[in-house]
């Protein structure tokens, strides 16, 4: 008789990264400022191209429902240039096992031409990430991203502003400084790796007359805005692209 020899170490590691992804889809957010998933379809979770085309690039997008309002605009942007999967999550820097779902998504689809990210609605409130681990934990995440990449072009996109609940033509002040803080820490972060920023943060404070009900989403046309500034964003780099 031949015995197959399993490697128990690899099978226990996939194991893990399979329940930390599990865990995606059922995360719900707490805080009633935010939605507790995204508006509208999908979950929280990871979503492949409706329709894949095998002799065109792919794309990933990572966000959260900021990214998910303006997806479809993405995708319509790149029809016939590129395939545009994207994971929709309610994360922040310090959420437990972040780095290893990331590495789960990057090891199990693409490879990627161009993974266009963010990560910041649900890390501003006080106590979610520790005072001071702002930057180390983004730089522990963009690392991670790099390591699993494949080569793929990297873009942040900043965080979009908080407006005031009473006044949605104003920004928030104690809010929206967070939002500006981890901007600006994100910023050196993506500096330092050479990491281009998809500023949309400048674009919607100065459309905030497309504010949808809260304080923090967008009506439609402001989600077309910024899904046309991310397919602009995103192009330039599919033209010398080869197929993923």
């Amino acid at each position: 008789m031949h015995f197959r020899k399993i490697n128990f170490g690899i099978t226990l590691s996939f194991f893990v990264l399979a329940l930390n992804l599990l865990a995606a889809d059922t995360m719900v957010e707490t805080d009633k400022r935010l939605p507790a998933g995204p508006k509208g379809a999908p979950p929280w979770g990871f979503h492949a191209a409706a329709a894949r085309d095998t002799n065109l690039p792919s794309i990933l997008l990572i966000g959260d429902s900021i990214m998910s309002a303006y997806r479809s605009t993405v995708a319509k942007e790149l029809a016939g240039k590129a395939n545009v999967d994207v994971w929709l999550n309610p994360y922040h820097q310090a959420t437990p096992g972040l780095n290893d779902q990331l590495r789960a998504i990057l090891a199990t689809n693409g490879p990627y031409a161009v993974i266009h990210f963010n990560m910041g609605m649900h890390g501003w409130q006080k106590g979610r990430i520790p005072d001071g681990q702002f930057e180390p934990l983004t730089r522990q995440m963009v690392q991670t991203i790099v390591q699993n990449a494949r080569g793929a072009k990297l873009i942040w996109a900043s965080t979009t502003p908080v407006r005031s609940q009473e006044h949605p033509d104003q920004l928030d002040p104690e809010i929206n400084g967070n939002i500006l803080q981890q901007n600006a820490g994100a910023a050196k972060v993506m500096a330092e790796n050479k990491i281009p920023i998809n500023d949309l943060y400048s674009l919607m404070t100065n459309h905030l007359d497309l504010a949808a009900t809260g304080q923090v989403h967008w009506n439609s046309e402001g989600a077309h805005l910024q899904g046309l500034a991310v397919a602009k964003a995103i192009e330039p780099y599919l033209k010398t692209a080869v197929k993923r």
